[in-house]
């Protein structure tokens, strides 16, 4: 099928397709927040070992799958894997579309705050309380939320629609680079606000003895996940537009840490602001514990009132958050895309259908804050879920034939070691390290109503989603793997080979 021959016009095109693809509002709305609510530099040494044993290793061998297979998350499970394991391609497609359909009410907040910055809204004198009394009355206008969240997936789909070099491409080989320029900018004026180092302080101070709290590791493994694209099925899609000499491993790197530094330096940006721009230590110590899902737009909002020309500021960077936020939401949409151009739709039928779709299901997210936070623990969880798939997968076809024929190609810039064949071996016992010692704990925390499937951070709503989704997978497995089109191998073949390795 003639849409199977797209292709990236260079390989920096892909990196910085895949580096907006980590680099979003996980990086400048959620990191932010998350680390300030699990005590900063604890939580950072956490995320930053979830880093290298989880999310590098895994996006690695999602570039694997996707280049070997040349399918989307579920053609590519059933030939790299087998018929049976369909299933598991399902999953992951389907988290990733779990995330987008309040990921893009996240994007059009980012688009609403750029509007008020233009129309003049953030004028100097404004006090925390006057931002934080914005960001409420936006949030609970379902109006404006669902508007927003429309123009969200109308621009990122017209963008799909345009295609993978035209559009994807294209948009990222702007987006990025103004997207970093606009972050070192913020980030300079808000470490020079007086007060601004105890923000420095909070983020980077270790706390060592809060590593022994299973929620700071769950959350961290989470967020080094949600943040660099690790498990969501991106990479498996973005790889099928490569060519057969790309670098994995030197891609795969580049993309890790571009994702890590873009998200220090938002935790550089926000955390500082929130001390020097708060009227006492212990008002800030509050909002930082508190999880607030508006901490960066209630904080920087405030923060440009105190710049010269602080509403072109405000505006440039609430600008830069939209952008990050389409940076995202474009590979969550080519995730579905794929799928569908796989069962042999036309990129534009396929994108009108995710399109519409995303817009009807992120519409719960839009009209309720609970709603959306629900979503996020949920499928943030779901994460870790798809990542355990792709290591079984990958154990499956054999690590050590991935890591020295696909891997450590002769072109390959960066060689990795057999640190990465024991990064994927260990992934169930992290998996379950993790999520049962967390696990473990909620149900002490919540000892009446652990089980409450709508209780919005209860083990129980995460239990009660799982079993609908891995229940419909199963149903379908058959039935999806039949309707995938062939990928660049025959499936018996690799079977064939897999058994006789």
């Amino acid at each position: 099928m003639s849409q199977k021959k797209e292709q990236w016009g260079s390989r920096w095109g892909f990196i910085l397709a895949s580096i907006g693809m980590a680099i979003g509002t996980g990086n400048i709305w959620r990191f932010p927040r998350v680390a300030a609510a699990n005590g900063g530099g604890p939580f950072i040494i956490a995320w930053t070992i979830a880093l290298f044993v989880w999310a590098i290793p895994l996006l690695m061998g999602e570039m694997v799958m996707g280049k070997k297979t040349g399918l989307g998350t579920v053609g590519a499970f059933r030939d790299f894997v087998g018929k049976k394991y369909t299933w598991m391609g399902t999953w992951i497609a389907a988290v990733c579309l779990g995330i987008m359909f309040y990921y893009s009410v996240v994007m059009g907040w980012c688009v609403k705050y750029f509007t008020m910055a233009v129309s003049g809204t953030f004028k100097p004198g404004l006090d925390t309380e006057a931002t934080q009394a914005i960001w409420n009355t936006f949030t609970t206008t379902p109006s404006q939320t669902i508007l927003f969240h429309l123009v969200s997936m109308a621009i990122a789909g017209f963008i799909i629609y345009k295609g993978v070099s035209a559009g994807i491409e294209k948009a990222s080989k702007i987006m990025i680079p103004t997207l970093f320029i606009l972050l070192i900018f913020a980030v300079i004026r808000s470490l020079t606000l007086p007060g601004a180092l105890q923000g420095l302080e909070y983020l980077f101070s270790p706390k060592l003895e809060m590593l022994a709290t299973p929620k700071i590791w769950l959350e961290a493994f989470t967020q080094a996940a949600w943040s660099t694209g690790a498990g969501w099925g991106f990479i498996i899609t973005y790889a099928v537009y490569t060519n057969h000499k790309e670098d994995v491993a030197g891609n795969c790197m580049i993309m890790g840490m571009g994702d890590h530094i873009g998200a220090l330096v938002a935790g550089m940006t926000v955390l500082p602001a929130i001390f020097a721009l708060s009227p006492t230590q212990e008002f800030a110590n509050q909002a930082l514990t508190s999880g607030n899902t508006g901490l960066t737009f209630i904080y920087l909002a405030q923060l440009f009132t105190t710049m010269p020309a602080g509403g072109l500021l405000a505006a440039v960077f609430f600008l830069a958050m939209a952008i990050a936020a389409l940076s995202s939401l474009l590979p969550m949409i080519e995730v579905g895309v794929r799928n569908f151009m796989d069962a042999g739709m036309t990129r534009q039928k396929a994108t009108t259908y995710v399109i519409v779709i995303g817009f009807l299901l992120g519409v719960p997210s839009a009209y309720s804050l609970n709603f959306l936070d629900n979503q996020d623990w949920v499928w943030g969880v779901g994460l870790l879920v798809s990542g355990l798939f792709v290591a079984f997968a990958l154990i499956k076809y054999g690590l050590e034939n991935a890591r020295s024929k696909d891997i450590n190609t002769e072109w390959a810039d960066f060689k990795i070691g057999k640190w990465w064949n024991a990064c994927i071996m260990l992934f169930p016992v992290f998996f379950v390290w993790v999520t049962g010692w967390w696990f473990v704990q909620a149900i002490s925390w919540y000892p009446e109503n652990w089980w409450h499937p709508f209780e919005v951070f209860s083990p129980g709503t995460i239990i009660f989603q799982f079993a609908i989704l891995i229940i419909l997978a199963l149903l379908t497995n058959n039935w999806l793997a039949d309707k995938i089109g062939k990928g660049r191998y025959d499936v018996n073949a690799l079977n064939s080979a897999l058994e006789n390795k």
